[in-house]
């Protein structure tokens, strides 16, 4: 049953942040995606998405708290940066990778559950796109949730300007007056000759992925379209449980639902005569793309009178049309055309800009080879902080520790290593078997190999100690934990399990 219109003018922004992220490599890793890096300018490409409703016209209320779906090795990550940038996000920490269409289902069913009136129009948003126009955003927005307002699902789709094989495109249908059209039907992603027939034919717009619409009329489609998924995520919300501002579905019933995207589940079905609902496309013109590449950044950032854009420490001389990122040491590029250059503390990508899409290959071989520089950065980020793995070699690895004031690492041992900690600043609380003690700046002690131990913070300023480990192994599946604050292993385990899982 179709649902009927009714009045409903409050927004709430869902932000879809759930990718892996390995287009944008070396900069963006498996357990750092590029919603977490800040790939265009000081913010993040996360930070810039929830922001993007600001000052949304008064006509309309927009909750304070988006709805942010991610994985579970990203959701401290991403709770940190939103309230580093003002923001106090409700997450919903999804158990498994279901692709997009579970992960809007999830925060529709919360949406209902959490509004008096049972409903909102819902702002779906990737993390990881960028806008350079948000107000012509937001203009878009406003025409597509009157349309979600009297029952349809409004996506928003982008006049293209060139023959890209790497979108998606909507076929635009009957106008509808004001600016909008009925969607005619969703295109995959289309060999190079017939990209260029749709962008001649001037009736194919890409898919932005940005879409609006009632919640009870999302889940009213899905529940016709996908029942298997429906049935699976209402499991997953109902068995769920709270933990702050943090909501975690079942995993057993969510796992068990299948996976798909909102495009297939949903949004191609909205174009024939057994729709579930009216579709509805609005032509998005505000600087849109999906930096799906390196190209796509370049494209998006300033250059100089050459076309070069340089980030970090970059020196060019002669270079025409190439980008250079330089994190960690200087990057000097000399007579160099379409070429892209990212350099970061452990790797280095160079890249002619004409097969930049092949990085995602080129990361899968990485990968293969069970290289950490495709999942990890070297400075890697916990719940309690990070480390930075200074330098390595044969039996012994160098390690900087920072961790956040009043925080602490879980209460562990090891098999294979022993550790010295130098405390550099601030003060460490060390529980080592037995004995729990301070150690100040300048001081330091050993963990003996197979000694239970623990690390804290118990001041006011950030505790940062040099950690020297030795000994025969020593990866990070090193570690029993017996006792942890960020529920990653049971005090009666008898296997290792990772560092790697907040």
């Amino acid at each position: 049953m179709i649902a009927t219109p009714v009045q409903c003018r409050r927004l709430i922004p869902v932000i879809l942040a759930g990718g892996s992220g390995t287009r944008l490599w070396p900069m963006s890793r498996e357990h750092y995606p590029k919603q977490l890096i800040d790939v265009l300018g000081a913010d993040t490409l996360l930070q810039a998405t929830v922001h993007r409703l600001d000052g949304f016209p008064e006509s309309w209320e927009v909750a304070q708290a988006p709805l942010v779906v991610c994985g579970a090795e990203h959701g401290f990550i991403i709770d940190e940066q939103l309230r580093a940038s003002g923001v106090t996000p409700a997450l919903i920490v999804e158990p498994a990778r279901r692709d997009t269409a579970p992960a809007l289902t999830l925060a529709a069913m919360r949406a209902c559950e959490q509004e008096q009136d049972g409903d909102a129009i819902l702002v779906v948003m990737p993390a990881d796109h960028a806008i350079a126009d948000v107000k012509a955003l937001q203009r878009a927005i406003e025409l597509a949730a009157s349309h979600a307002e009297n029952g349809a699902i409004a996506t928003l789709g982008v006049p293209p300007t060139r023959a890209d094989t790497g979108f998606g495109y909507v076929r635009i249908g009957e106008a509808l007056g004001d600016g909008a059209h009925a969607i005619g039907r969703f295109v995959e992603k289309p060999p190079a000759e017939l990209a260029a027939q749709y962008l001649a034919d001037g009736g194919y717009w890409w898919n932005s992925g940005i879409f609006v619409m009632r919640a009870s009329v999302w889940l009213d489609a899905l529940r016709r379209t996908r029942p298997e998924m429906h049935t699976a995520c209402l499991a997953a919300v109902a068995e769920g449980a709270e933990h702050g501002a943090r909501f975690d579905p079942a995993a057993s019933p969510f796992e068990r639902g299948p996976a798909d995207s909102i495009d297939y589940a949903v949004m191609e079905r909205l174009g024939g005569p057994d729709a579930p609902c009216r579709g509805v496309v609005v032509p998005l013109e505000a600087g849109w793309s999906d930096l799906g590449s390196w190209d796509a950044v370049w494209d998006a950032l300033g250059k100089d009178g050459d076309g070069n854009v340089a980030r970090g420490r970059v020196v060019l001389e002669g270079a025409s049309a190439t980008f250079a990122h330089a994190e960690s040491r200087l990057v000097a590029c000399v007579g160099t055309t379409n070429v892209v250059v990212v350099e970061t503390p452990d790797a280095v990508l160079v890249a002619d800009r004409s097969h930049v899409q092949r990085v995602k290959g080129l990361v899968a071989r990485i990968k293969a080879e069970h290289a950490p520089e495709a999942e990890e950065h070297r400075k890697v980020r916990r719940p309690w902080g990070f480390y930075d793995s200074i330098d390595h070699g044969d039996r012994f690895q160098v390690k900087r520790i920072v961790v956040a004031p009043g925080a602490r690492l879980s209460l562990q041992m090891h098999h294979h290593r022993a550790e010295h900690w130098v405390v550099v600043r601030g003060t460490a609380l060390v529980t080592r078997g037995d004995d729990e003690f301070l150690l100040s700046e300048n001081e330091s002690t050993f963990i003996p190999l197979g000694v239970r131990h623990r690390l804290a913070n118990p001041g006011k300023v950030p505790l940062e100690i040099i950690e020297v480990q030795s000994g025969a192994y020593l990866g990070e599946d090193d570690i029993v934990r017996f006792d942890d604050n960020y529920g990653r292993c049971t005090s009666n385990q008898t296997a290792p399990c990772s560092e790697g899982r907040p």
